[in-house]
């Protein structure tokens, strides 16, 4: 079982759809509006995975020497994310301290 955050930009029933983890939300955690790089150095040694639609993340900020894997969706509502769901597992299942991986 690994704990996951899903962001604030993606859908809090998409939660539903990871069963066998633990999934928190960032609005669930009080830290809706933080700032990203702050929003990772919270979750860094609570969270195994952070799942986000934002596609810029990677860019944005600098992702070296941090512990929590990060899984990019190509979407952020429902509909469509949820025909993603069985990659999305499979992600979480193969994803490693540190990793990237982009859907």
């Amino acid at each position: 079982m690994k704990r996951i955050l899903l962001d604030e930009n993606l859908p809090q029933p998409l939660r539903h759809c990871l069963g066998g983890h633990e999934v928190a939300t960032v609005g669930f955690m009080g830290w809706s509006g933080t700032k990203n790089g702050e929003l990772i150095n919270l979750i860094e040694n609570a969270f195994d995975i952070f799942i986000t639609g934002d596609q810029n993340l990677r860019y944005q900020q600098n992702l070296r020497q941090r512990k929590v894997a990060i899984i990019e969706l190509p979407a952020t509502r429902l509909d469509a994310l949820l025909p993603l769901v069985p990659e999305i597992l499979l992600a979480i299942e193969n994803s490693a301290s540190g990793s990237y991986t982009k859907i």
